[in-house]
This record gives structure tokens, sequence and C-alpha cells, in this order.
């Protein structure tokens, strides 16, 4: 079955179960074969924010490190974790 489109929760938990029960019966997630349960749906949860357009990336900082830049719920200035 195709993943459904859409960026709400509700569809991105979708797509990540359905990839979950489709690696519970045929051991492969697409093309590739998760050695365990928590891999798949590490890997499920990738593919899935990544059809919403969602996945989130680290930016690469200037002396070679990689951060990511996160904005708090109260309004104030983002905040880098490195």
């Amino acid at each position: 079955m195709p993943l459904e489109k859409g960026k709400s929760k509700k569809v991105v938990s979708s797509n990540i179960g359905e990839m979950v029960r489709s690696y519970k019966k045929t051991g492969k997630i697409g093309t590739s074969k998760p050695k365990s349960k928590e891999k798949a749906i590490k890997q499920a949860t990738a593919i899935a924010l990544a059809t919403a357009g969602k996945s989130r990336s680290p930016v690469k900082a200037k002396d070679g490190g990689a951060f990511m830049v996160v904005k708090k719920k109260d309004g104030n200035k983002p905040v880098k974790i490195y």
C-alpha cells in the first residue's frame, strides 16, 4: 500500500505504522532489511518524515561541527543545539 500524502501528525503516524506492519510481514522496508525492529522503526520514521517534508537535517557550522536550530514554544529567540 502506498504511503499517504500530508504533513499532519496523523498522516505521518499512519505511514510509520504501515511500514512497520510491512516489516513484520516481509522483513523488509522497501528494499532494505533492517536487522531489528528498533532499527526498522527508526528507518520508517525517517522515511515518513521525509515524505511529509518534515525531516530535520543538521546544519553545518563554520568550525566543522553540526548543530540544529530549535525554536522555543514561548516565542523567544531560536536556540542552537550542538
